[in-house]
């Protein structure tokens, strides 16, 4: 047991290997091992969130070094949130693949291992150093399935997010030395730990360096004006790897909320509240050009890529308003937002696959100009109705939950993540309400809105007025993963009162981070692997 915070790198990173020396020659053992590797993440994710459930902080030492000079795995209620979200969606995408797109490409299988493990050891890390190190194992993987199926569109896109990702990669590197020339420690809880007390001709310096590491944060985010590769990437993706890396910017979110927590709390001296106005201003900038940028598309995959950066807008204006109550409500929206866009992708997918590739362009066509069908026919007799194979109208069930979740409608988990950023803004009735709460308030609703308008507009054009023109054929392995996101949306909903007293505790534990220093920098509890 004292060994199973590792499980969630070493499962990937041995599954990944094993499939490189195995190569094309042994496809049906590289299969099942892929298979057996994500369902182990799944149960390993599912049992560290029901020991995360308690206010002690576990931590595992590589080597048994000590923490400030060792490489150490910290988990927490957030960390486990996160290997959860992880576990589903890597389970899901991958069972999808096995349909046709892990043959599409070359090294499918074990690029999304380690994207897998690149996503688990961003998320577990305790210090700086090892978050670059595993952020640029996810972003090298990324890199692999974003071009994985080849085509002139997803080279182009993908050659766009190498570039941005390198830039930024550069940025983190950077800041990270200042942050450790300043300071003299890499780790999390010491640096915490030792912000008060910085100097205060060394304090300007370092938290320039933190500002440049952030902005690196901010790019993999996808803040505005920085996420303007974002939509064509993940438009030009494949379906499971779309789905997977709908993560990766939540990967940045949960960078930004774990750092800022942990060095600019109420803990970080003369430093506190560092950045939070920036946080803000951008994620409702964010918010804002999401929001555009979902209604001037008519291309479904545009439209899901618009929909992430709405969610990372909305995540770190949440962030950056500094409530305990509002980033628990955020907690629970990340979940919402990540198994929706996620089952969103993989929908696209089934549903283009059954379209004319210009339909898109006739229905702008057809809205712009019109098509003078209204007085050819005129005389012509009415339409009993339009029959719609089964399957289009199983996907049509499913593009209408994604619907529901994204715009925060009732009756399902995104009205309620909403709700629950929404309540703590506005307070009690008789308290007076700050301006900046009141536009928060404002860019959430209007979201919703343009997020429901684009996506019903859409969704009508493919599942009505312009119907597949021929039936996609869907298999089980196809239909399954979006069931079973979709299944879990939904049981967030119905279990919306534990879930949330989970979101709320751990954002309590990020805006006071006093178990998280004690168990990292005291009690340590670890085991040499």
């Amino acid at each position: 047991m004292d060994h199973l915070v590792a499980a969630p790198v070493l499962v990937p990173m041995m599954a990944g290997a094993a499939m490189i020396l195995a190569g094309d020659r042994w496809r049906g053992a590289v299969v099942a091992l892929g298979l057996l590797s994500t369902v182990l993440l799944v149960a390993t994710a599912g049992w560290l969130l029901m020991l995360a459930d308690a206010p002690q902080v576990q931590i595992y030492r590589l080597g048994d070094w000590p923490v400030t000079f060792g490489i150490v795995l910290v988990h927490d209620r957030v960390s486990a949130l996160m290997l959860a979200l992880v576990a589903v969606l890597g389970l899901s995408a991958f069972v999808f693949s096995l349909a046709r797109w892990d043959r599409a490409g070359a090294h499918f299988h074990p690029l999304f291992q380690f994207q897998l493990m690149g996503l688990n050891g961003a998320f577990l890390t305790g210090d700086l150093f090892n978050l670059f190190v595993f952020f640029e194992v996810m972003l090298a993987a990324s890199y692999g399935l974003a071009l994985h199926g080849s085509g002139t569109a997803r080279v182009r896109a993908g050659m766009h997010y190498i570039v941005v990702n390198l830039v930024a990669s550069l940025l983190f590197l950077i800041g990270v030395s200042v942050v450790y020339g300043i300071s003299g420690t890499l780790n999390l809880a010491d640096l915490a730990a030792r912000m008060r007390d910085v100097a205060a001709a060394d304090r300007a310096l370092l938290e320039a360096g933190l500002a440049v590491m952030g902005v690196a944060f901010l790019v993999k985010a996808a803040i505005w004006p920085l996420g303007f590769w974002l939509p064509a990437t993940y438009a030009a993706a494949t379906g499971p790897a779309a789905a997977i890396l709908s993560i990766l910017s939540k990967v940045g979110a949960y960078a930004v909320l774990r750092v800022w927590m942990l060095l600019f709390g109420g803990e970080g001296g003369d430093s506190a509240g560092f950045g939070g106005p920036v946080i803000l201003a951008g994620g409702l900038l964010t918010i804002a050009f999401g929001s555009i940028a979902v209604l001037a598309t008519q291309n479904l995959s545009r439209l899901a890529g618009a929909s992430v950066l709405i969610s990372s807008g909305t995540l770190l204006a949440a962030i950056g308003a500094g409530q305990v109550a509002v980033t628990g409500g955020a907690l629970f929206y990340l979940a919402s937002s990540v198994l929706a866009l996620a089952a969103l992708f993989l929908l696209i997918e089934l549903v283009e696959r059954g379209r004319d590739p210009g339909a898109d362009v006739l229905a702008v066509t057809r809205e712009i100009f019109g098509t003078g069908d209204e007085e050819d026919g005129a005389d012509a007799p009415e339409a009993a109705g339009v029959a719609i194979p089964a399957i289009v109208a199983v996907l049509g069930l499913g593009f209408m939950a994604c619907t529901l979740l994204l715009a925060g409608l009732p009756p399902l988990s995104g009205f309620l993540a909403k709700f629950a950023m929404l309540a703590p803004l506005l307070g009690p009735a008789d308290a007076s309400i700050a301006v900046s709460r009141w536009v928060l308030v404002t860019a959430f609703i209007l979201s919703g809105l343009a997020t429901l308008v684009a996506m019903v507009r859409v969704g009508i054009d493919a599942f009505w007025a312009s119907p597949p023109a021929t039936v996609p054929r869907v298999s089980l392995l196809e239909l399954a993963p979006v069931g079973l996101l979709i299944g879990l949306s939904v049981a967030l909903t119905v279990a919306a009162a534990p879930v949330m007293d989970y979101m709320q505790a751990a954002a309590a534990s990020l805006h006071a981070p006093g178990a998280y220093l004690d168990g990292v920098l005291g009690g340590v509890r670890g085991a040499r692997p």
